[in-house]
């Protein structure tokens, strides 16, 4: 992994070979050895180690290093803060500095080897904290916090300094939180407000500010990890450790750049075993933003296609802005999970709902029709001119009196109904304080969600500050659009943990027989040539067409009369990337005159292009089918990543494609067909057959295989076309491109 840290694996990325060989590794999880079972076939970790921070957010006893009490010091107010801090939490705060007696009254230390009891936290006010290091060692400090900023953000001489504090910080045997980080950590929280807290995680304090303020509106906050330039501990930890404590209700992130994509899904998996919501924002969607966020953090932002299908397979809601952020995180850590999927739109308007049941639907928010006798007992109360079916209009009169009440009962009594959704555009008192109070008080009363939009931009109205807000049952939102974004992620989330098994607990830990086979075929830093590329696949279990390579147009002739005509024949040379552009390429041959004509023009052009060739291949020509790709890739971030999508010219032209980071299940495979804009043509168009999809997913399992045997060896693999029969006659692959690393 990319700079591993305490009680995580040190991935050893030739353990496949290691164990092939009959040697063990012995790296070490969980400050134990390793087991076997603890890793991949690549050596990688199936676990997230979950670090110990209840010291560091309840220390007993804290070192503030550079402690001051001097008027007009930066150093003075972060003391004085982090004394308030101690406080609160009940730890004894030990001043540490050189030549002071004392700071703020409280006596001082001139070294950490002096302090009178071993510390839990030490928090370091000085510019350079590498030669603080040692000391922290010897007095067997656990946790520290380094506010010092120049190191990775600023570029390769800072990311080198920082590299050097992380080699530092594994050889003390303790654990950093920073640097360029901030206080955040030792913030004030509200201890008055009841119910599953927000942690909050954030690699830009600022950008945490919006979800801390939600206490003011209150949403019960228990944690910040202000997480900075991560040489150390990073957010996969602390999702880690949040998803372990039961008092968090969800985790709310703000992400500019991963530190390890490995370490990051085995958290994000960790927090799906445990039913526990990672909202997270995630910069970097655009070339600008990665840019920018790189300069911020130093760490790699990874291909955005990818770390947004990574989240989507672990769970992580991923949202755009710090307002979803707050709304979806508060909404899935207070509402407890869906007793039906329906959701139904109630409003005083018929214009209202109509907008919002607009938007719902196009979010993919599901509004069932309600019932005919739940329509005839809705118009008991409202009249018959206006439609019930839903979205539901009241006309506005029926919420004033004990009609509203009555109406709102009935629709949450309805099986079908697991979310009412309330849009209150604008304040119409009394009309609109009788509204909210009716939904508060039956609010009360159910366990089925609802939500109310209020649309005033006022804000000030009592019905919403003191009504909406001061109810704990009620999901109150601003804007349609947070509304429908948090009940879409509501519905998904638990949908998603109630299906959910952690394909890390099926991952092979063993390599197959056919790594074993394919070591011969591998030349690193080369592309192997089709027929070798095939010999691969071959040896996983992946079917090519029948074809034979050969040497002389004799043997090409004979080869075709085995093969059988019609063929295609295709030059073969590990130089060829593009077959078809050179003219390397002849289909639908069929007689021996055609096949010496084909062998000899193919030879002619890799002659004429300096093209070294290790023969011609003569191969079965297979036409019936939907043409897709299957391949690997290797991110920055996450390693080997699998891509399918439509194939031939389409990938090029259509760049219909979906990707996931290994390893993953049948169910994870089936889903990336489901998120391709041209997956009708596998079911079969304007009279087709529907092709053979058990097929196409057998393939992409194959490949998952091969991308976790063999992602240390390479750098691209692209299956292109793979033929997809009609259903029930397979799959072939037609072609194949291999780049070794």
């Amino acid at each position: 992994m990319l700079g591993s840290t305490h009680g995580t694996l040190t991935t050893d990325s030739r353990r496949a070979r290691v164990i092939a060989c009959g040697e063990q590794p012995s790296p070490v999880v969980h400050g134990r050895p390793a087991d076997v079972d603890d890793l991949d076939v690549s050596g990688r970790p199936l676990y997230a180690a979950v670090p110990d921070l209840d010291r560091f957010f309840r220390p007993e006893s804290v070192a503030v290093v550079g402690a001051s009490d001097a008027e007009g010091r930066p150093n003075t107010g972060i003391t004085r803060q982090l004394i308030a801090w101690a406080e609160r939490v009940g730890a004894r705060l030990h001043p540490v500095h050189p030549t002071r007696q004392s700071v703020f009254g409280i006596p001082c230390s001139p070294s950490l080897a002096d302090l009178p009891e071993q510390t839990d936290l030490a928090v370091l006010l000085v510019g350079d904290p590498l030669p603080v290091i040692g000391e922290l060692a010897e007095a067997k400090v656990k946790f520290a916090v380094a506010f010092a900023s120049g190191f990775a953000e600023t570029g390769a001489e800072g990311a080198a300094a920082q590299a050097h504090l992380a080699a530092a910080v594994r050889r003390a045997g303790l654990r950093l939180l920073g640097p360029n980080t901030n206080l955040n950590a030792f913030e004030k929280f509200r201890d008055d407000l009841d119910g599953p807290a927000i942690a909050l995680i954030t690699q830009s304090g600022h950008q945490g500010r919006p979800v801390f303020a939600m206490q003011e509106l209150g949403v019960r906050l228990s944690h910040w990890a202000p997480t900075g330039n991560e040489a150390d501990l990073e957010t996969a930890d602390f999702i880690s450790y949040f998803s372990e404590q039961p008092e968090i209700g969800a985790i709310a992130c703000y992400v500019e750049g991963l530190k390890d994509g490995r370490s990051f899904l085995l958290a994000a998996d960790r927090a799906a075993r445990r039913g526990v919501p990672v909202v997270a924002v995630k910069v970097g969607r655009t070339e600008t933003g990665a840019r920018t966020a790189a300069s911020h953090t130093g760490k790699l932002t990874g291909a955005d296609t990818v770390v947004d299908a990574a989240m989507r397979q672990y769970g992580v809601i991923r949202v755009d802005g710090l307002d979803e952020l707050q709304d979806t995180a508060a909404l899935l850590a207070r509402a407890r999970a869906p007793r039906a999927e329906g959701v139904v739109v109630y409003s005083i308007s018929g214009g209202t709902g109509a907008h919002f049941a607009d938007l719902a639907t196009a979010a993919g928010l599901p509004l069932p029709s309600l019932s005919a006798p739940k329509q005839a007992e809705l118009h008991q109360w409202i009249p018959e001119y206006l439609s019930v079916t839903n979205p539901v209009d009241n006309g506005g009169h029926p919420v004033g009196d004990w009609r509203g009440r009555k109406i709102i009962d009935a629709i949450l009594a309805d099986p079908e109904v697991g979310v009412l959704i309330c849009p209150i555009t604008g304040p119409f008192p009394p009309m609109s304080d009788k509204l909210a109070q009716d939904l508060v008080d039956a609010a009360e009363q159910t366990d089925k969600l609802v939500c109310v939009v209020w649309g005033s931009p006022v804000g000030t109205e009592a019905a919403y500050r003191e009504t909406l807000l001061g109810s704990s049952k009620v999901a109150t939102f601003r804007t349609f659009a947070n509304c429908v974004t948090a009940v879409r992620a509501y519905l998904d989330h638990h949908r998603f943990v109630a299906a959910y098994r952690s394909p890390f607990d099926e991952a092979p830990r063993t390599p197959s027989p056919s790594f074993r086979k394919t070591q011969a075929l591998m030349r690193p830093g080369q592309q192997l040539s089709e027929h070798a590329a095939k010999q691969l696949l071959r040896a996983y279990g992946i079917r090519v067409p029948r074809e034979q390579l050969v040497t002389s147009a004799a043997a090409a002739v004979r080869a075709a009369s085995l093969v059988g005509y019609p063929v295609v024949m295709k030059a073969s040379g590990a130089q060829i990337a593009h077959k078809t552009e050179l003219g390397l390429v002849k289909i639908g041959l069929t007689s021996a005159s055609q096949v010496r004509d084909a062998y000899r023009e193919l030879t002619d052009i890799a002659r004429y292009e300096g093209i070294s060739l290790d023969g011609v291949l003569v191969c079965q020509m297979v036409e019936r089918g939907v043409e897709m790709v299957v391949g690997v890739t290797h991110d920055q971030l996450f390693g080997p990543t699998v891509t399918v999508g439509l194939g031939g010219v389409l990938v090029e032209v259509l760049r219909d494609a979906a990707v996931r980071v290994p390893p993953f299940g049948e169910d994870q495979a089936r889903g990336m067909l489901g998120e391709l804009r041209g997956r009708a043509l596998l079911e079969g168009v304007r009279g087709g057959p529907p092709v053979d999809v058990d097929a196409l997913i057998e393939v992409v399992m194959r490949v998952q295989r091969m991308a976790l045997e063999l992602g240390d060896d390479i750098a691209e693999l692209d299956i292109n076309p793979l033929m997809v029969l009609p259903r029930g006659q397979g799959a072939v692959a037609l072609d194949a491109l291999v780049v070794c690393r």
